[in-house]
C-alpha cells in the first residue's frame, strides 16, 4: 500500500510540475509578440493582413512585362515574416507590368501606381494591402504625372505623343490638350494652379478650366473638346522688361497660396541662366481667365541660383534647391543651394552628388536626402571621387556625404552591396526614395535594388534579406504618419 501511494504522489508531482513547466514556457513566450498592434491603432488606420506596422512597398519589374508590388518589413529590415521566411507579402490583385512609379498618400491610406509600359494608373488600398481598382489610364511612357491631395484630377505630360492629360474625377472625363513636346507637369496643393513646362522651351504653359459652354479663350495653344471645350491650356507671359524663364522644369507653391517659384534649369537643359521665377499664384489660377492675347505678366521676379535648379523642397523659411553648375571643363558637378524665402536671397550653396537631380527629402537626425540619375558623366567620376547618386546632407553642420562611401581611386575599396551591373564603386541611379520616420531609416530603389540606409552616419544596412527579383523602380513607406515621408 505503502508503495503504490509513493507511486501515486510522484505521479502527482511529476504532472504538476509538467502543468507548471508549461506554464512558465507559454507565459515566457508571450514575452515577445512580433507583430503586435495596439487597441488604438495610430489615425485609426485598419490593421493590414500582413500584420506589419512598418511596411515599405516596392514597386518592380521583372522583364519590362511582368510587375508587382512587394510589401518589406522596415521594422525588420526583411522582405518576408519572422514565422516564416518563405513568405512574401504583394499588393493583391496589381498585374501592371512595369509599375515605375508610387504615389503615396499614408495619412489617406491610399497610393496611386503608374505603369510606364501600358500607363495604367491604379489606386492600391494600404488596409487591404489590394488594388482598388483604375485611377485612370493614361499615355504610357509619360514623363511627369502630378496627383492632389483632394484625388479630383490627374495631371500627366506625354512628350512622345505632345499631350497635356487632364483625368477629371468630379466630371467623370478625361481631356487630352496639345501640347507639343510637354514633359514636365506641377500642381499646387489646393489643385487650383496647374503648370506645365515644354522640352527645349523657355515658355512655361498653365491650365484654365472653362465655365459651361464657355467660348475658348484668347491665345490658347489648345482647347479640348474642340467644340464644347471644358480645358485650355495657355502661355504664361514672361516679363517683357527682363525675362527670365530660363528651360523651366518644375514648381514650388509657397503654403500661404501668393507665390509660385518656377525652377528654370538653366545650362543644365540647354538654357543660359539656372534661376527661380517668382509669379503671383493669383494669376495663375484655373478659373483665371485670359481675355485677350496679351495680357499683363505674372512674373514677380528672378533670383538667380547658380547652384542649378530641377528640384526644390522647403523648410519652414529655407527652401532647399538642388541642381547642377557648368563648369569649365563642360561637365556638370551638383550643388545644394539654400534661399531664405523671407527675402528670396540665396544663403547658401554647398557640393552634393552630381547628375540631374529629382529626388529631396527630409530624414531623422536632421537630415536632408538627396537623389539624382546619370551621375557617372559628372565632374566626380572624372577627378576619381565618389560619384554615386545618393547624399546624406547634416542639416546641422551643412555637410554633404554621398553614399555608400566609396574611393574609386583605391582598387580596395567597394560599394557594400554591389548590384548587378557589378560595378565595384556605382550602384547607379536612385529612383526611389521614402524616409521610414522614426526608425533612423532611409529607404531607396538605388540602381534597380532596394538599399536601406543608417539616417544617422549614412551607413548602409545590410540589405541581404531586402533584395527582390527583378528590378526595383521606386519605394513608398506606407505607414508614415504624413504625406511628407516621400
Amino acid at each position: 500500500m505503502k508503495n503504490r501511494f509513493l507511486s501515486q504522489s510522484f505521479c502527482a508531482q511529476f504532472f504538476c510540475g509538467l502543468l507548471i513547466a508549461v506554464a512558465t514556457l507559454g507565459i515566457a513566450s508571450c514575452g515577445t509578440r512580433y507583430y503586435k498592434f495596439p487597441e488604438y491603432t495610430f489615425a485609426n488606420r485598419p490593421i493590414p493582413p500582413s500584420k506589419l506596422d512598418t511596411r515599405v512597398l516596392v514597386s518592380l519589374t521583372i522583364n519590362g512585362t511582368q510587375g508587382s508590388l512587394q510589401i518589406l518589413d522596415a521594422k525588420r529590415d526583411i522582405r518576408s515574416n519572422i514565422f516564416d521566411p518563405n513568405t512574401s507579402f504583394h499588393i493583391a490583385g496589381f498585374a501592371s507590368g512595369f509599375p515605375s512609379a508610387i504615389f503615396n498618400f499614408p495619412e489617406q491610406i491610399t497610393g496611386f501606381v503608374y505603369s510606364n509600359s501600358d500607363g495604367s494608373l491604379t489606386r492600391i488600398d494600404y488596409g487591404k494591402e489590394a488594388a482598388a481598382g483604375s485611377g485612370g489610364t493614361l499615355p504610357s511612357r509619360s514623363d511627369s504625372i502630378a496627383v492632389p491631395l483632394n484625388f479630383n484630377h490627374v495631371y500627366a505630360a506625354a512628350s512622345n505623343i505632345g499631350q497635356l492629360i487632364v483625368i477629371d474625377n468630379v466630371l467623370g472625363r478625361a481631356f487630352a490638350l496639345n501640347l507639343p513636346n510637354v514633359y514636365k507637369v506641377a500642381v499646387n496643393q489646393g489643385d487650383t494652379v496647374v503648370l506645365a513646362m515644354v522640352r527645349n522651351s523657355n515658355t512655361l504653359y498653365r491650365l484654365v478650366k472653362l465655365n459651361s459652354n464657355q467660348p475658348a479663350v484668347p491665345g490658347a495653344t489648345d482647347c479640348q473638346p474642340f467644340n464644347l471645350p471644358v480645358y485650355c491650356v495657355v502661355p504664361v507671359p514672361d516679363s517683357t522688361t527682363k525675362p527670365s524663364l530660363d528651360r523651366p522644369v518644375g514648381a514650388y507653391f509657397s503654403l500661404d497660396g501668393a507665390t509660385a517659384y518656377v525652377l528654370n534649369c538653366g545650362p543644365e537643359c540647354g538654357g543660359s541662366v539656372s534661376s527661380l521665377t517668382t509669379l503671383q499664384q493669383g494669376a495663375l489660377r484655373i478659373d483665371n481667365f485670359p481675355t485677350s492675347t496679351t495680357y499683363t505678366s505674372p512674373v514677380t521676379g528672378s533670383i538667380p541660383v547658380p547652384g542649378g535648379a530641377t528640384t526644390v523642397l522647403a523648410n519652414g523659411s529655407t527652401l532647399y534647391i538642388a541642381g547642377q553648375q557648368l563648369l569649365s571643363d563642360g561637365l556638370f558637378t551638383g550643388f545644394l543651394s539654400t534661399l531664405d524665402l523671407g527675402s528670396n536671397t540665396i544663403t547658401g550653396k554647398f557640393p552634393i552628388s552630381d547628375g540631374y537631380h529629382t529626388k529631396l527629402l527630409f530624414g531623422d537626425n536632421n537630415t536632408l536626402w538627396i537623389g539624382s540619375q546619370g551621375c557617372a558623366t559628372g565632374e566626380r567620376a572624372k577627378l576619381k571621387q565618389n560619384y554615386n547618386c545618393l547624399t546624406r546632407f547634416d542639416l546641422s553642420a551643412n555637410t554633404g556625404m554621398i553614399v555608400p562611401s566609396v574611393n574609386p581611386a583605391d582598387p580596395n575599396s567597394h560599394v557594400p552591396f554591389p548590384n548587378a551591373n557589378e560595378s565595384q564603386y556605382y550602384y547607379g541611379d536612385l529612383t526611389g526614395l521614402c524616409w521610414v520616420q522614426n526608425k533612423n531609416k532611409m529607404y531607396t530603389a538605388y540602381g534597380g535594388q532596394v538599399h536601406a540606409f543608417n539616417t544617422a552616419d549614412g551607413s548602409e544596412i545590410d540589405n541581404t534579406q531586402l533584395t527582390v527579383q527583378g528590378t526595383a523602380l521606386d519605394v513608398a513607406y506606407m505607414d508614415a504618419i504624413t504625406n511628407a515621408a516621400n
